[in-house]
């Protein structure tokens, strides 16, 4: 069966399609190590990106994180879980979800992590104007 990058929401809560959409491709994007200039395009020219204890602030930055969080990895895997929107209709939201790595020492992990995520129109798309991911940076050094 193929992975699917589908979410859960709250019961009564209505989650714009476009932005349930944008979840969707953005972290099938975040798992093809090639895609950076994609990923990239995910946020707006101004956006800021904080990824455990790194941070980046416009296109520049959040390119030198995205290709950094592949340096030590061969393959990875999101499954989000559940998305919170704040409200119904909300361009903000809380994640959930656990991503498994594979590393290019050949050792694998799953990793849980949260976010929070503002998205904003830009050009017509759904786009990040900011993104947090909350996850334990250690738990690589430590997989098996």
């Amino acid at each position: 069966m193929a992975h699917s990058y589908k979410s859960e929401y709250p019961p009564g809560v209505q989650a714009d399609d476009g932005i349930k959409a944008f979840f969707e491709e953005f972290y099938k994007t975040s798992d093809t190590p090639d895609a950076h200039e994609k990923y990239a395009d995910s946020f707006t020219g101004d956006a800021t990106l904080i990824m455990a204890s790194k941070k980046g602030v416009g296109r520049e930055e959040i390119l030198q994180i995205r290709e950094g969080a592949w340096a030590v990895v061969a393959s990875r895997q999101h499954t989000i879980h559940k998305i919170f929107p704040f409200g119904s209709g909300s361009s903000e939201v809380m994640l959930y979800g656990v991503v498994a790595y594979t590393l290019k020492d050949g050792r694998k992990t799953d990793v849980e992590w949260g976010a929070r995520a503002n998205l904003v129109q830009d050009g017509g798309k759904w786009k990040l104007q900011f993104y947090q991911v909350y996850l334990d940076s250690a738990a690589t050094q430590n997989a098996k």
